[in-house]
């Protein structure tokens, strides 16, 4: 009995220990700021909120039509300038660095990275009334909620998830997921709210967010308001790489003029 005893103590003792490593260190394991790279000053802008200034890749254009671009979570945003540039030449563009991405000062969570974007919205959509949203990937999360709650005039969401709390029950089934999580970006809440039109762009060999949370997301939005589209020969990382990515998302903007 004693040796019950200590064995059921051991593994509990783990069990509580390995709980409180995914706890504390669970903002590490869902942001990777990629290595900051210094921007030419004719490309960057700060944003500047009242407990950080956060750095943005800009493309400046006169006009109503600007797009606002949040990345993923190990995404260096500004590698997208020079293809975005090309492809939308009459829209300015805003693409966000996260806090502790590219130079934006504090920390990242989901409710200051929501924040975040509401004020480079309220920014944007002061000098231009036309502003589509673009997130993929963690990204797609931070833009449909965005979207939600301000006028967007379309929303574009690259390999997105039902939610961050969802997907992290599937990989760990033995924890408490809905107790320990903090950042659970719940989209699927936020797309019945959305009245504009709205792409969503599947990678075929998506390994990283399961087709069924993309599938259940789906679901939650009004009929006629969401249309996906698959993007074949491509992973979750390379979905960019294939000339259907701006096309579809060309095709998006054309829509929304």
């Amino acid at each position: 009995m004693r040796r019950m005893l200590s064995l059921i103590t051991v593994i509990g003792a783990a069990y509580a220990g390995a709980c409180a490593w995914l706890y504390f260190g669970q903002r590490t394991m869902i942001y990777f700021p990629p290595p900051y790279t210094a921007r030419t000053a004719a490309n960057t802008d700060t944003l500047r909120v009242a407990d950080a200034q956060l750095k943005l890749t800009v493309r400046p254009n006169a006009g109503p039509n600007a797009l606002v671009y949040f990345g993923g979570n190990a995404e260096d945003v500004a590698a997208n300038l020079p293809d975005f540039a090309e492809a939308f030449p009459e829209h300015a563009l805003y693409l966000l660095h996260y806090r502790g991405y590219g130079g934006s000062s504090g920390s990242p969570s989901e409710e200051v990275l929501h924040a975040d974007a509401l004020a480079l919205f309220d920014k944007v959509r002061a000098t231009h009334p036309n502003v589509v949203v673009v997130g993929r990937s963690l990204g797609s999360g931070v833009a449909i909620r965005l979207a939600s709650e301000r006028p967007a005039a379309g929303l574009a969401l690259v390999t997105p998830f039902d939610s961050i709390e969802a997907i992290a029950a599937q990989h760990y089934p033995w924890v408490p997921v809905s107790w320990l999580l903090l950042d659970k970006y719940e989209s699927w809440r936020h797309a019945p709210r959305i009245r504009v039109p709205t792409l969503v762009l599947v990678a075929e060999h998506d390994r990283i967010i399961p087709g069924d949370s993309t599938d259940r997301l789906l679901t939650r939005f009004t009929p006629g308001i969401a249309m996906r589209r698959l993007i074949s020969g491509v992973d979750h990382n390379s979905i960019s790489s294939s000339p259907q990515y701006l096309t579809e998302l060309k095709g998006l903007l054309q829509r929304v003029r």
